[in-house]
């Protein structure tokens, strides 16, 4: 079953990185008393999330922060190496938050999970994003074709 608005996040735990290396972070670090712009992507450096999704976070970087969000947070399973590989490449390290969750434990428990064994890519998130207030979903946005028509940076920054 997949989260709703109004539901709280499920506890999990993910692997980032910060000026002292690798590290774990739960669930409850990155959203309790925050608002938090998360946004799941299929996989790391893929075509659609390098070249579509990700962009518009870095450009509307400032605008999305100006209202209000504490953390524009991103996570796809992938491993941590990959994410703080991607965060430097991309150029988003520093402004967002490359969250891996390399099991698909988060995905999953959100029902947000879906199966590219067809691509070789193994089970992966589906792309969207969501608005988060202190652990609850205030807005979630959850594509249904390949692409990123309604979980871009434009639909988060109407829906703040």
């Amino acid at each position: 079953m997949m989260i709703k608005m109004g539901e709280k996040l499920p506890a999990a735990e993910f692997i980032s990185h910060n000026a002292d290396g690798q590290i774990k972070l739960s669930t409850d670090q990155i959203f309790s008393g925050k608002k938090v712009v998360l946004f799941g992507v299929p996989g790391a450096f893929t075509p659609t999330c390098s070249m579509n999704h990700l962009p518009g976070f870095l450009e509307h970087f400032e605008a999305i922060k100006a209202k209000g969000v504490d953390t524009i947070a991103c996570t796809s399973v992938n491993d941590g190496h990959v994410m703080k590989a991607w965060a430097k490449a991309s150029g988003g390290e520093g402004k967002i938050v490359f969250l891996a969750d390399g099991n698909g434990t988060f995905a999953t428990a959100c029902g947000l999970q879906v199966d590219l064994n067809v691509a070789g890519m193994g089970l992966r998130s589906k792309r969207y994003s969501m608005i988060v207030e202190n652990g609850t979903v205030m807005a979630i946005n959850v594509e249904d074709k390949s692409g990123v028509n309604v979980s871009g940076a434009e639909t988060i920054l109407a829906q703040l």
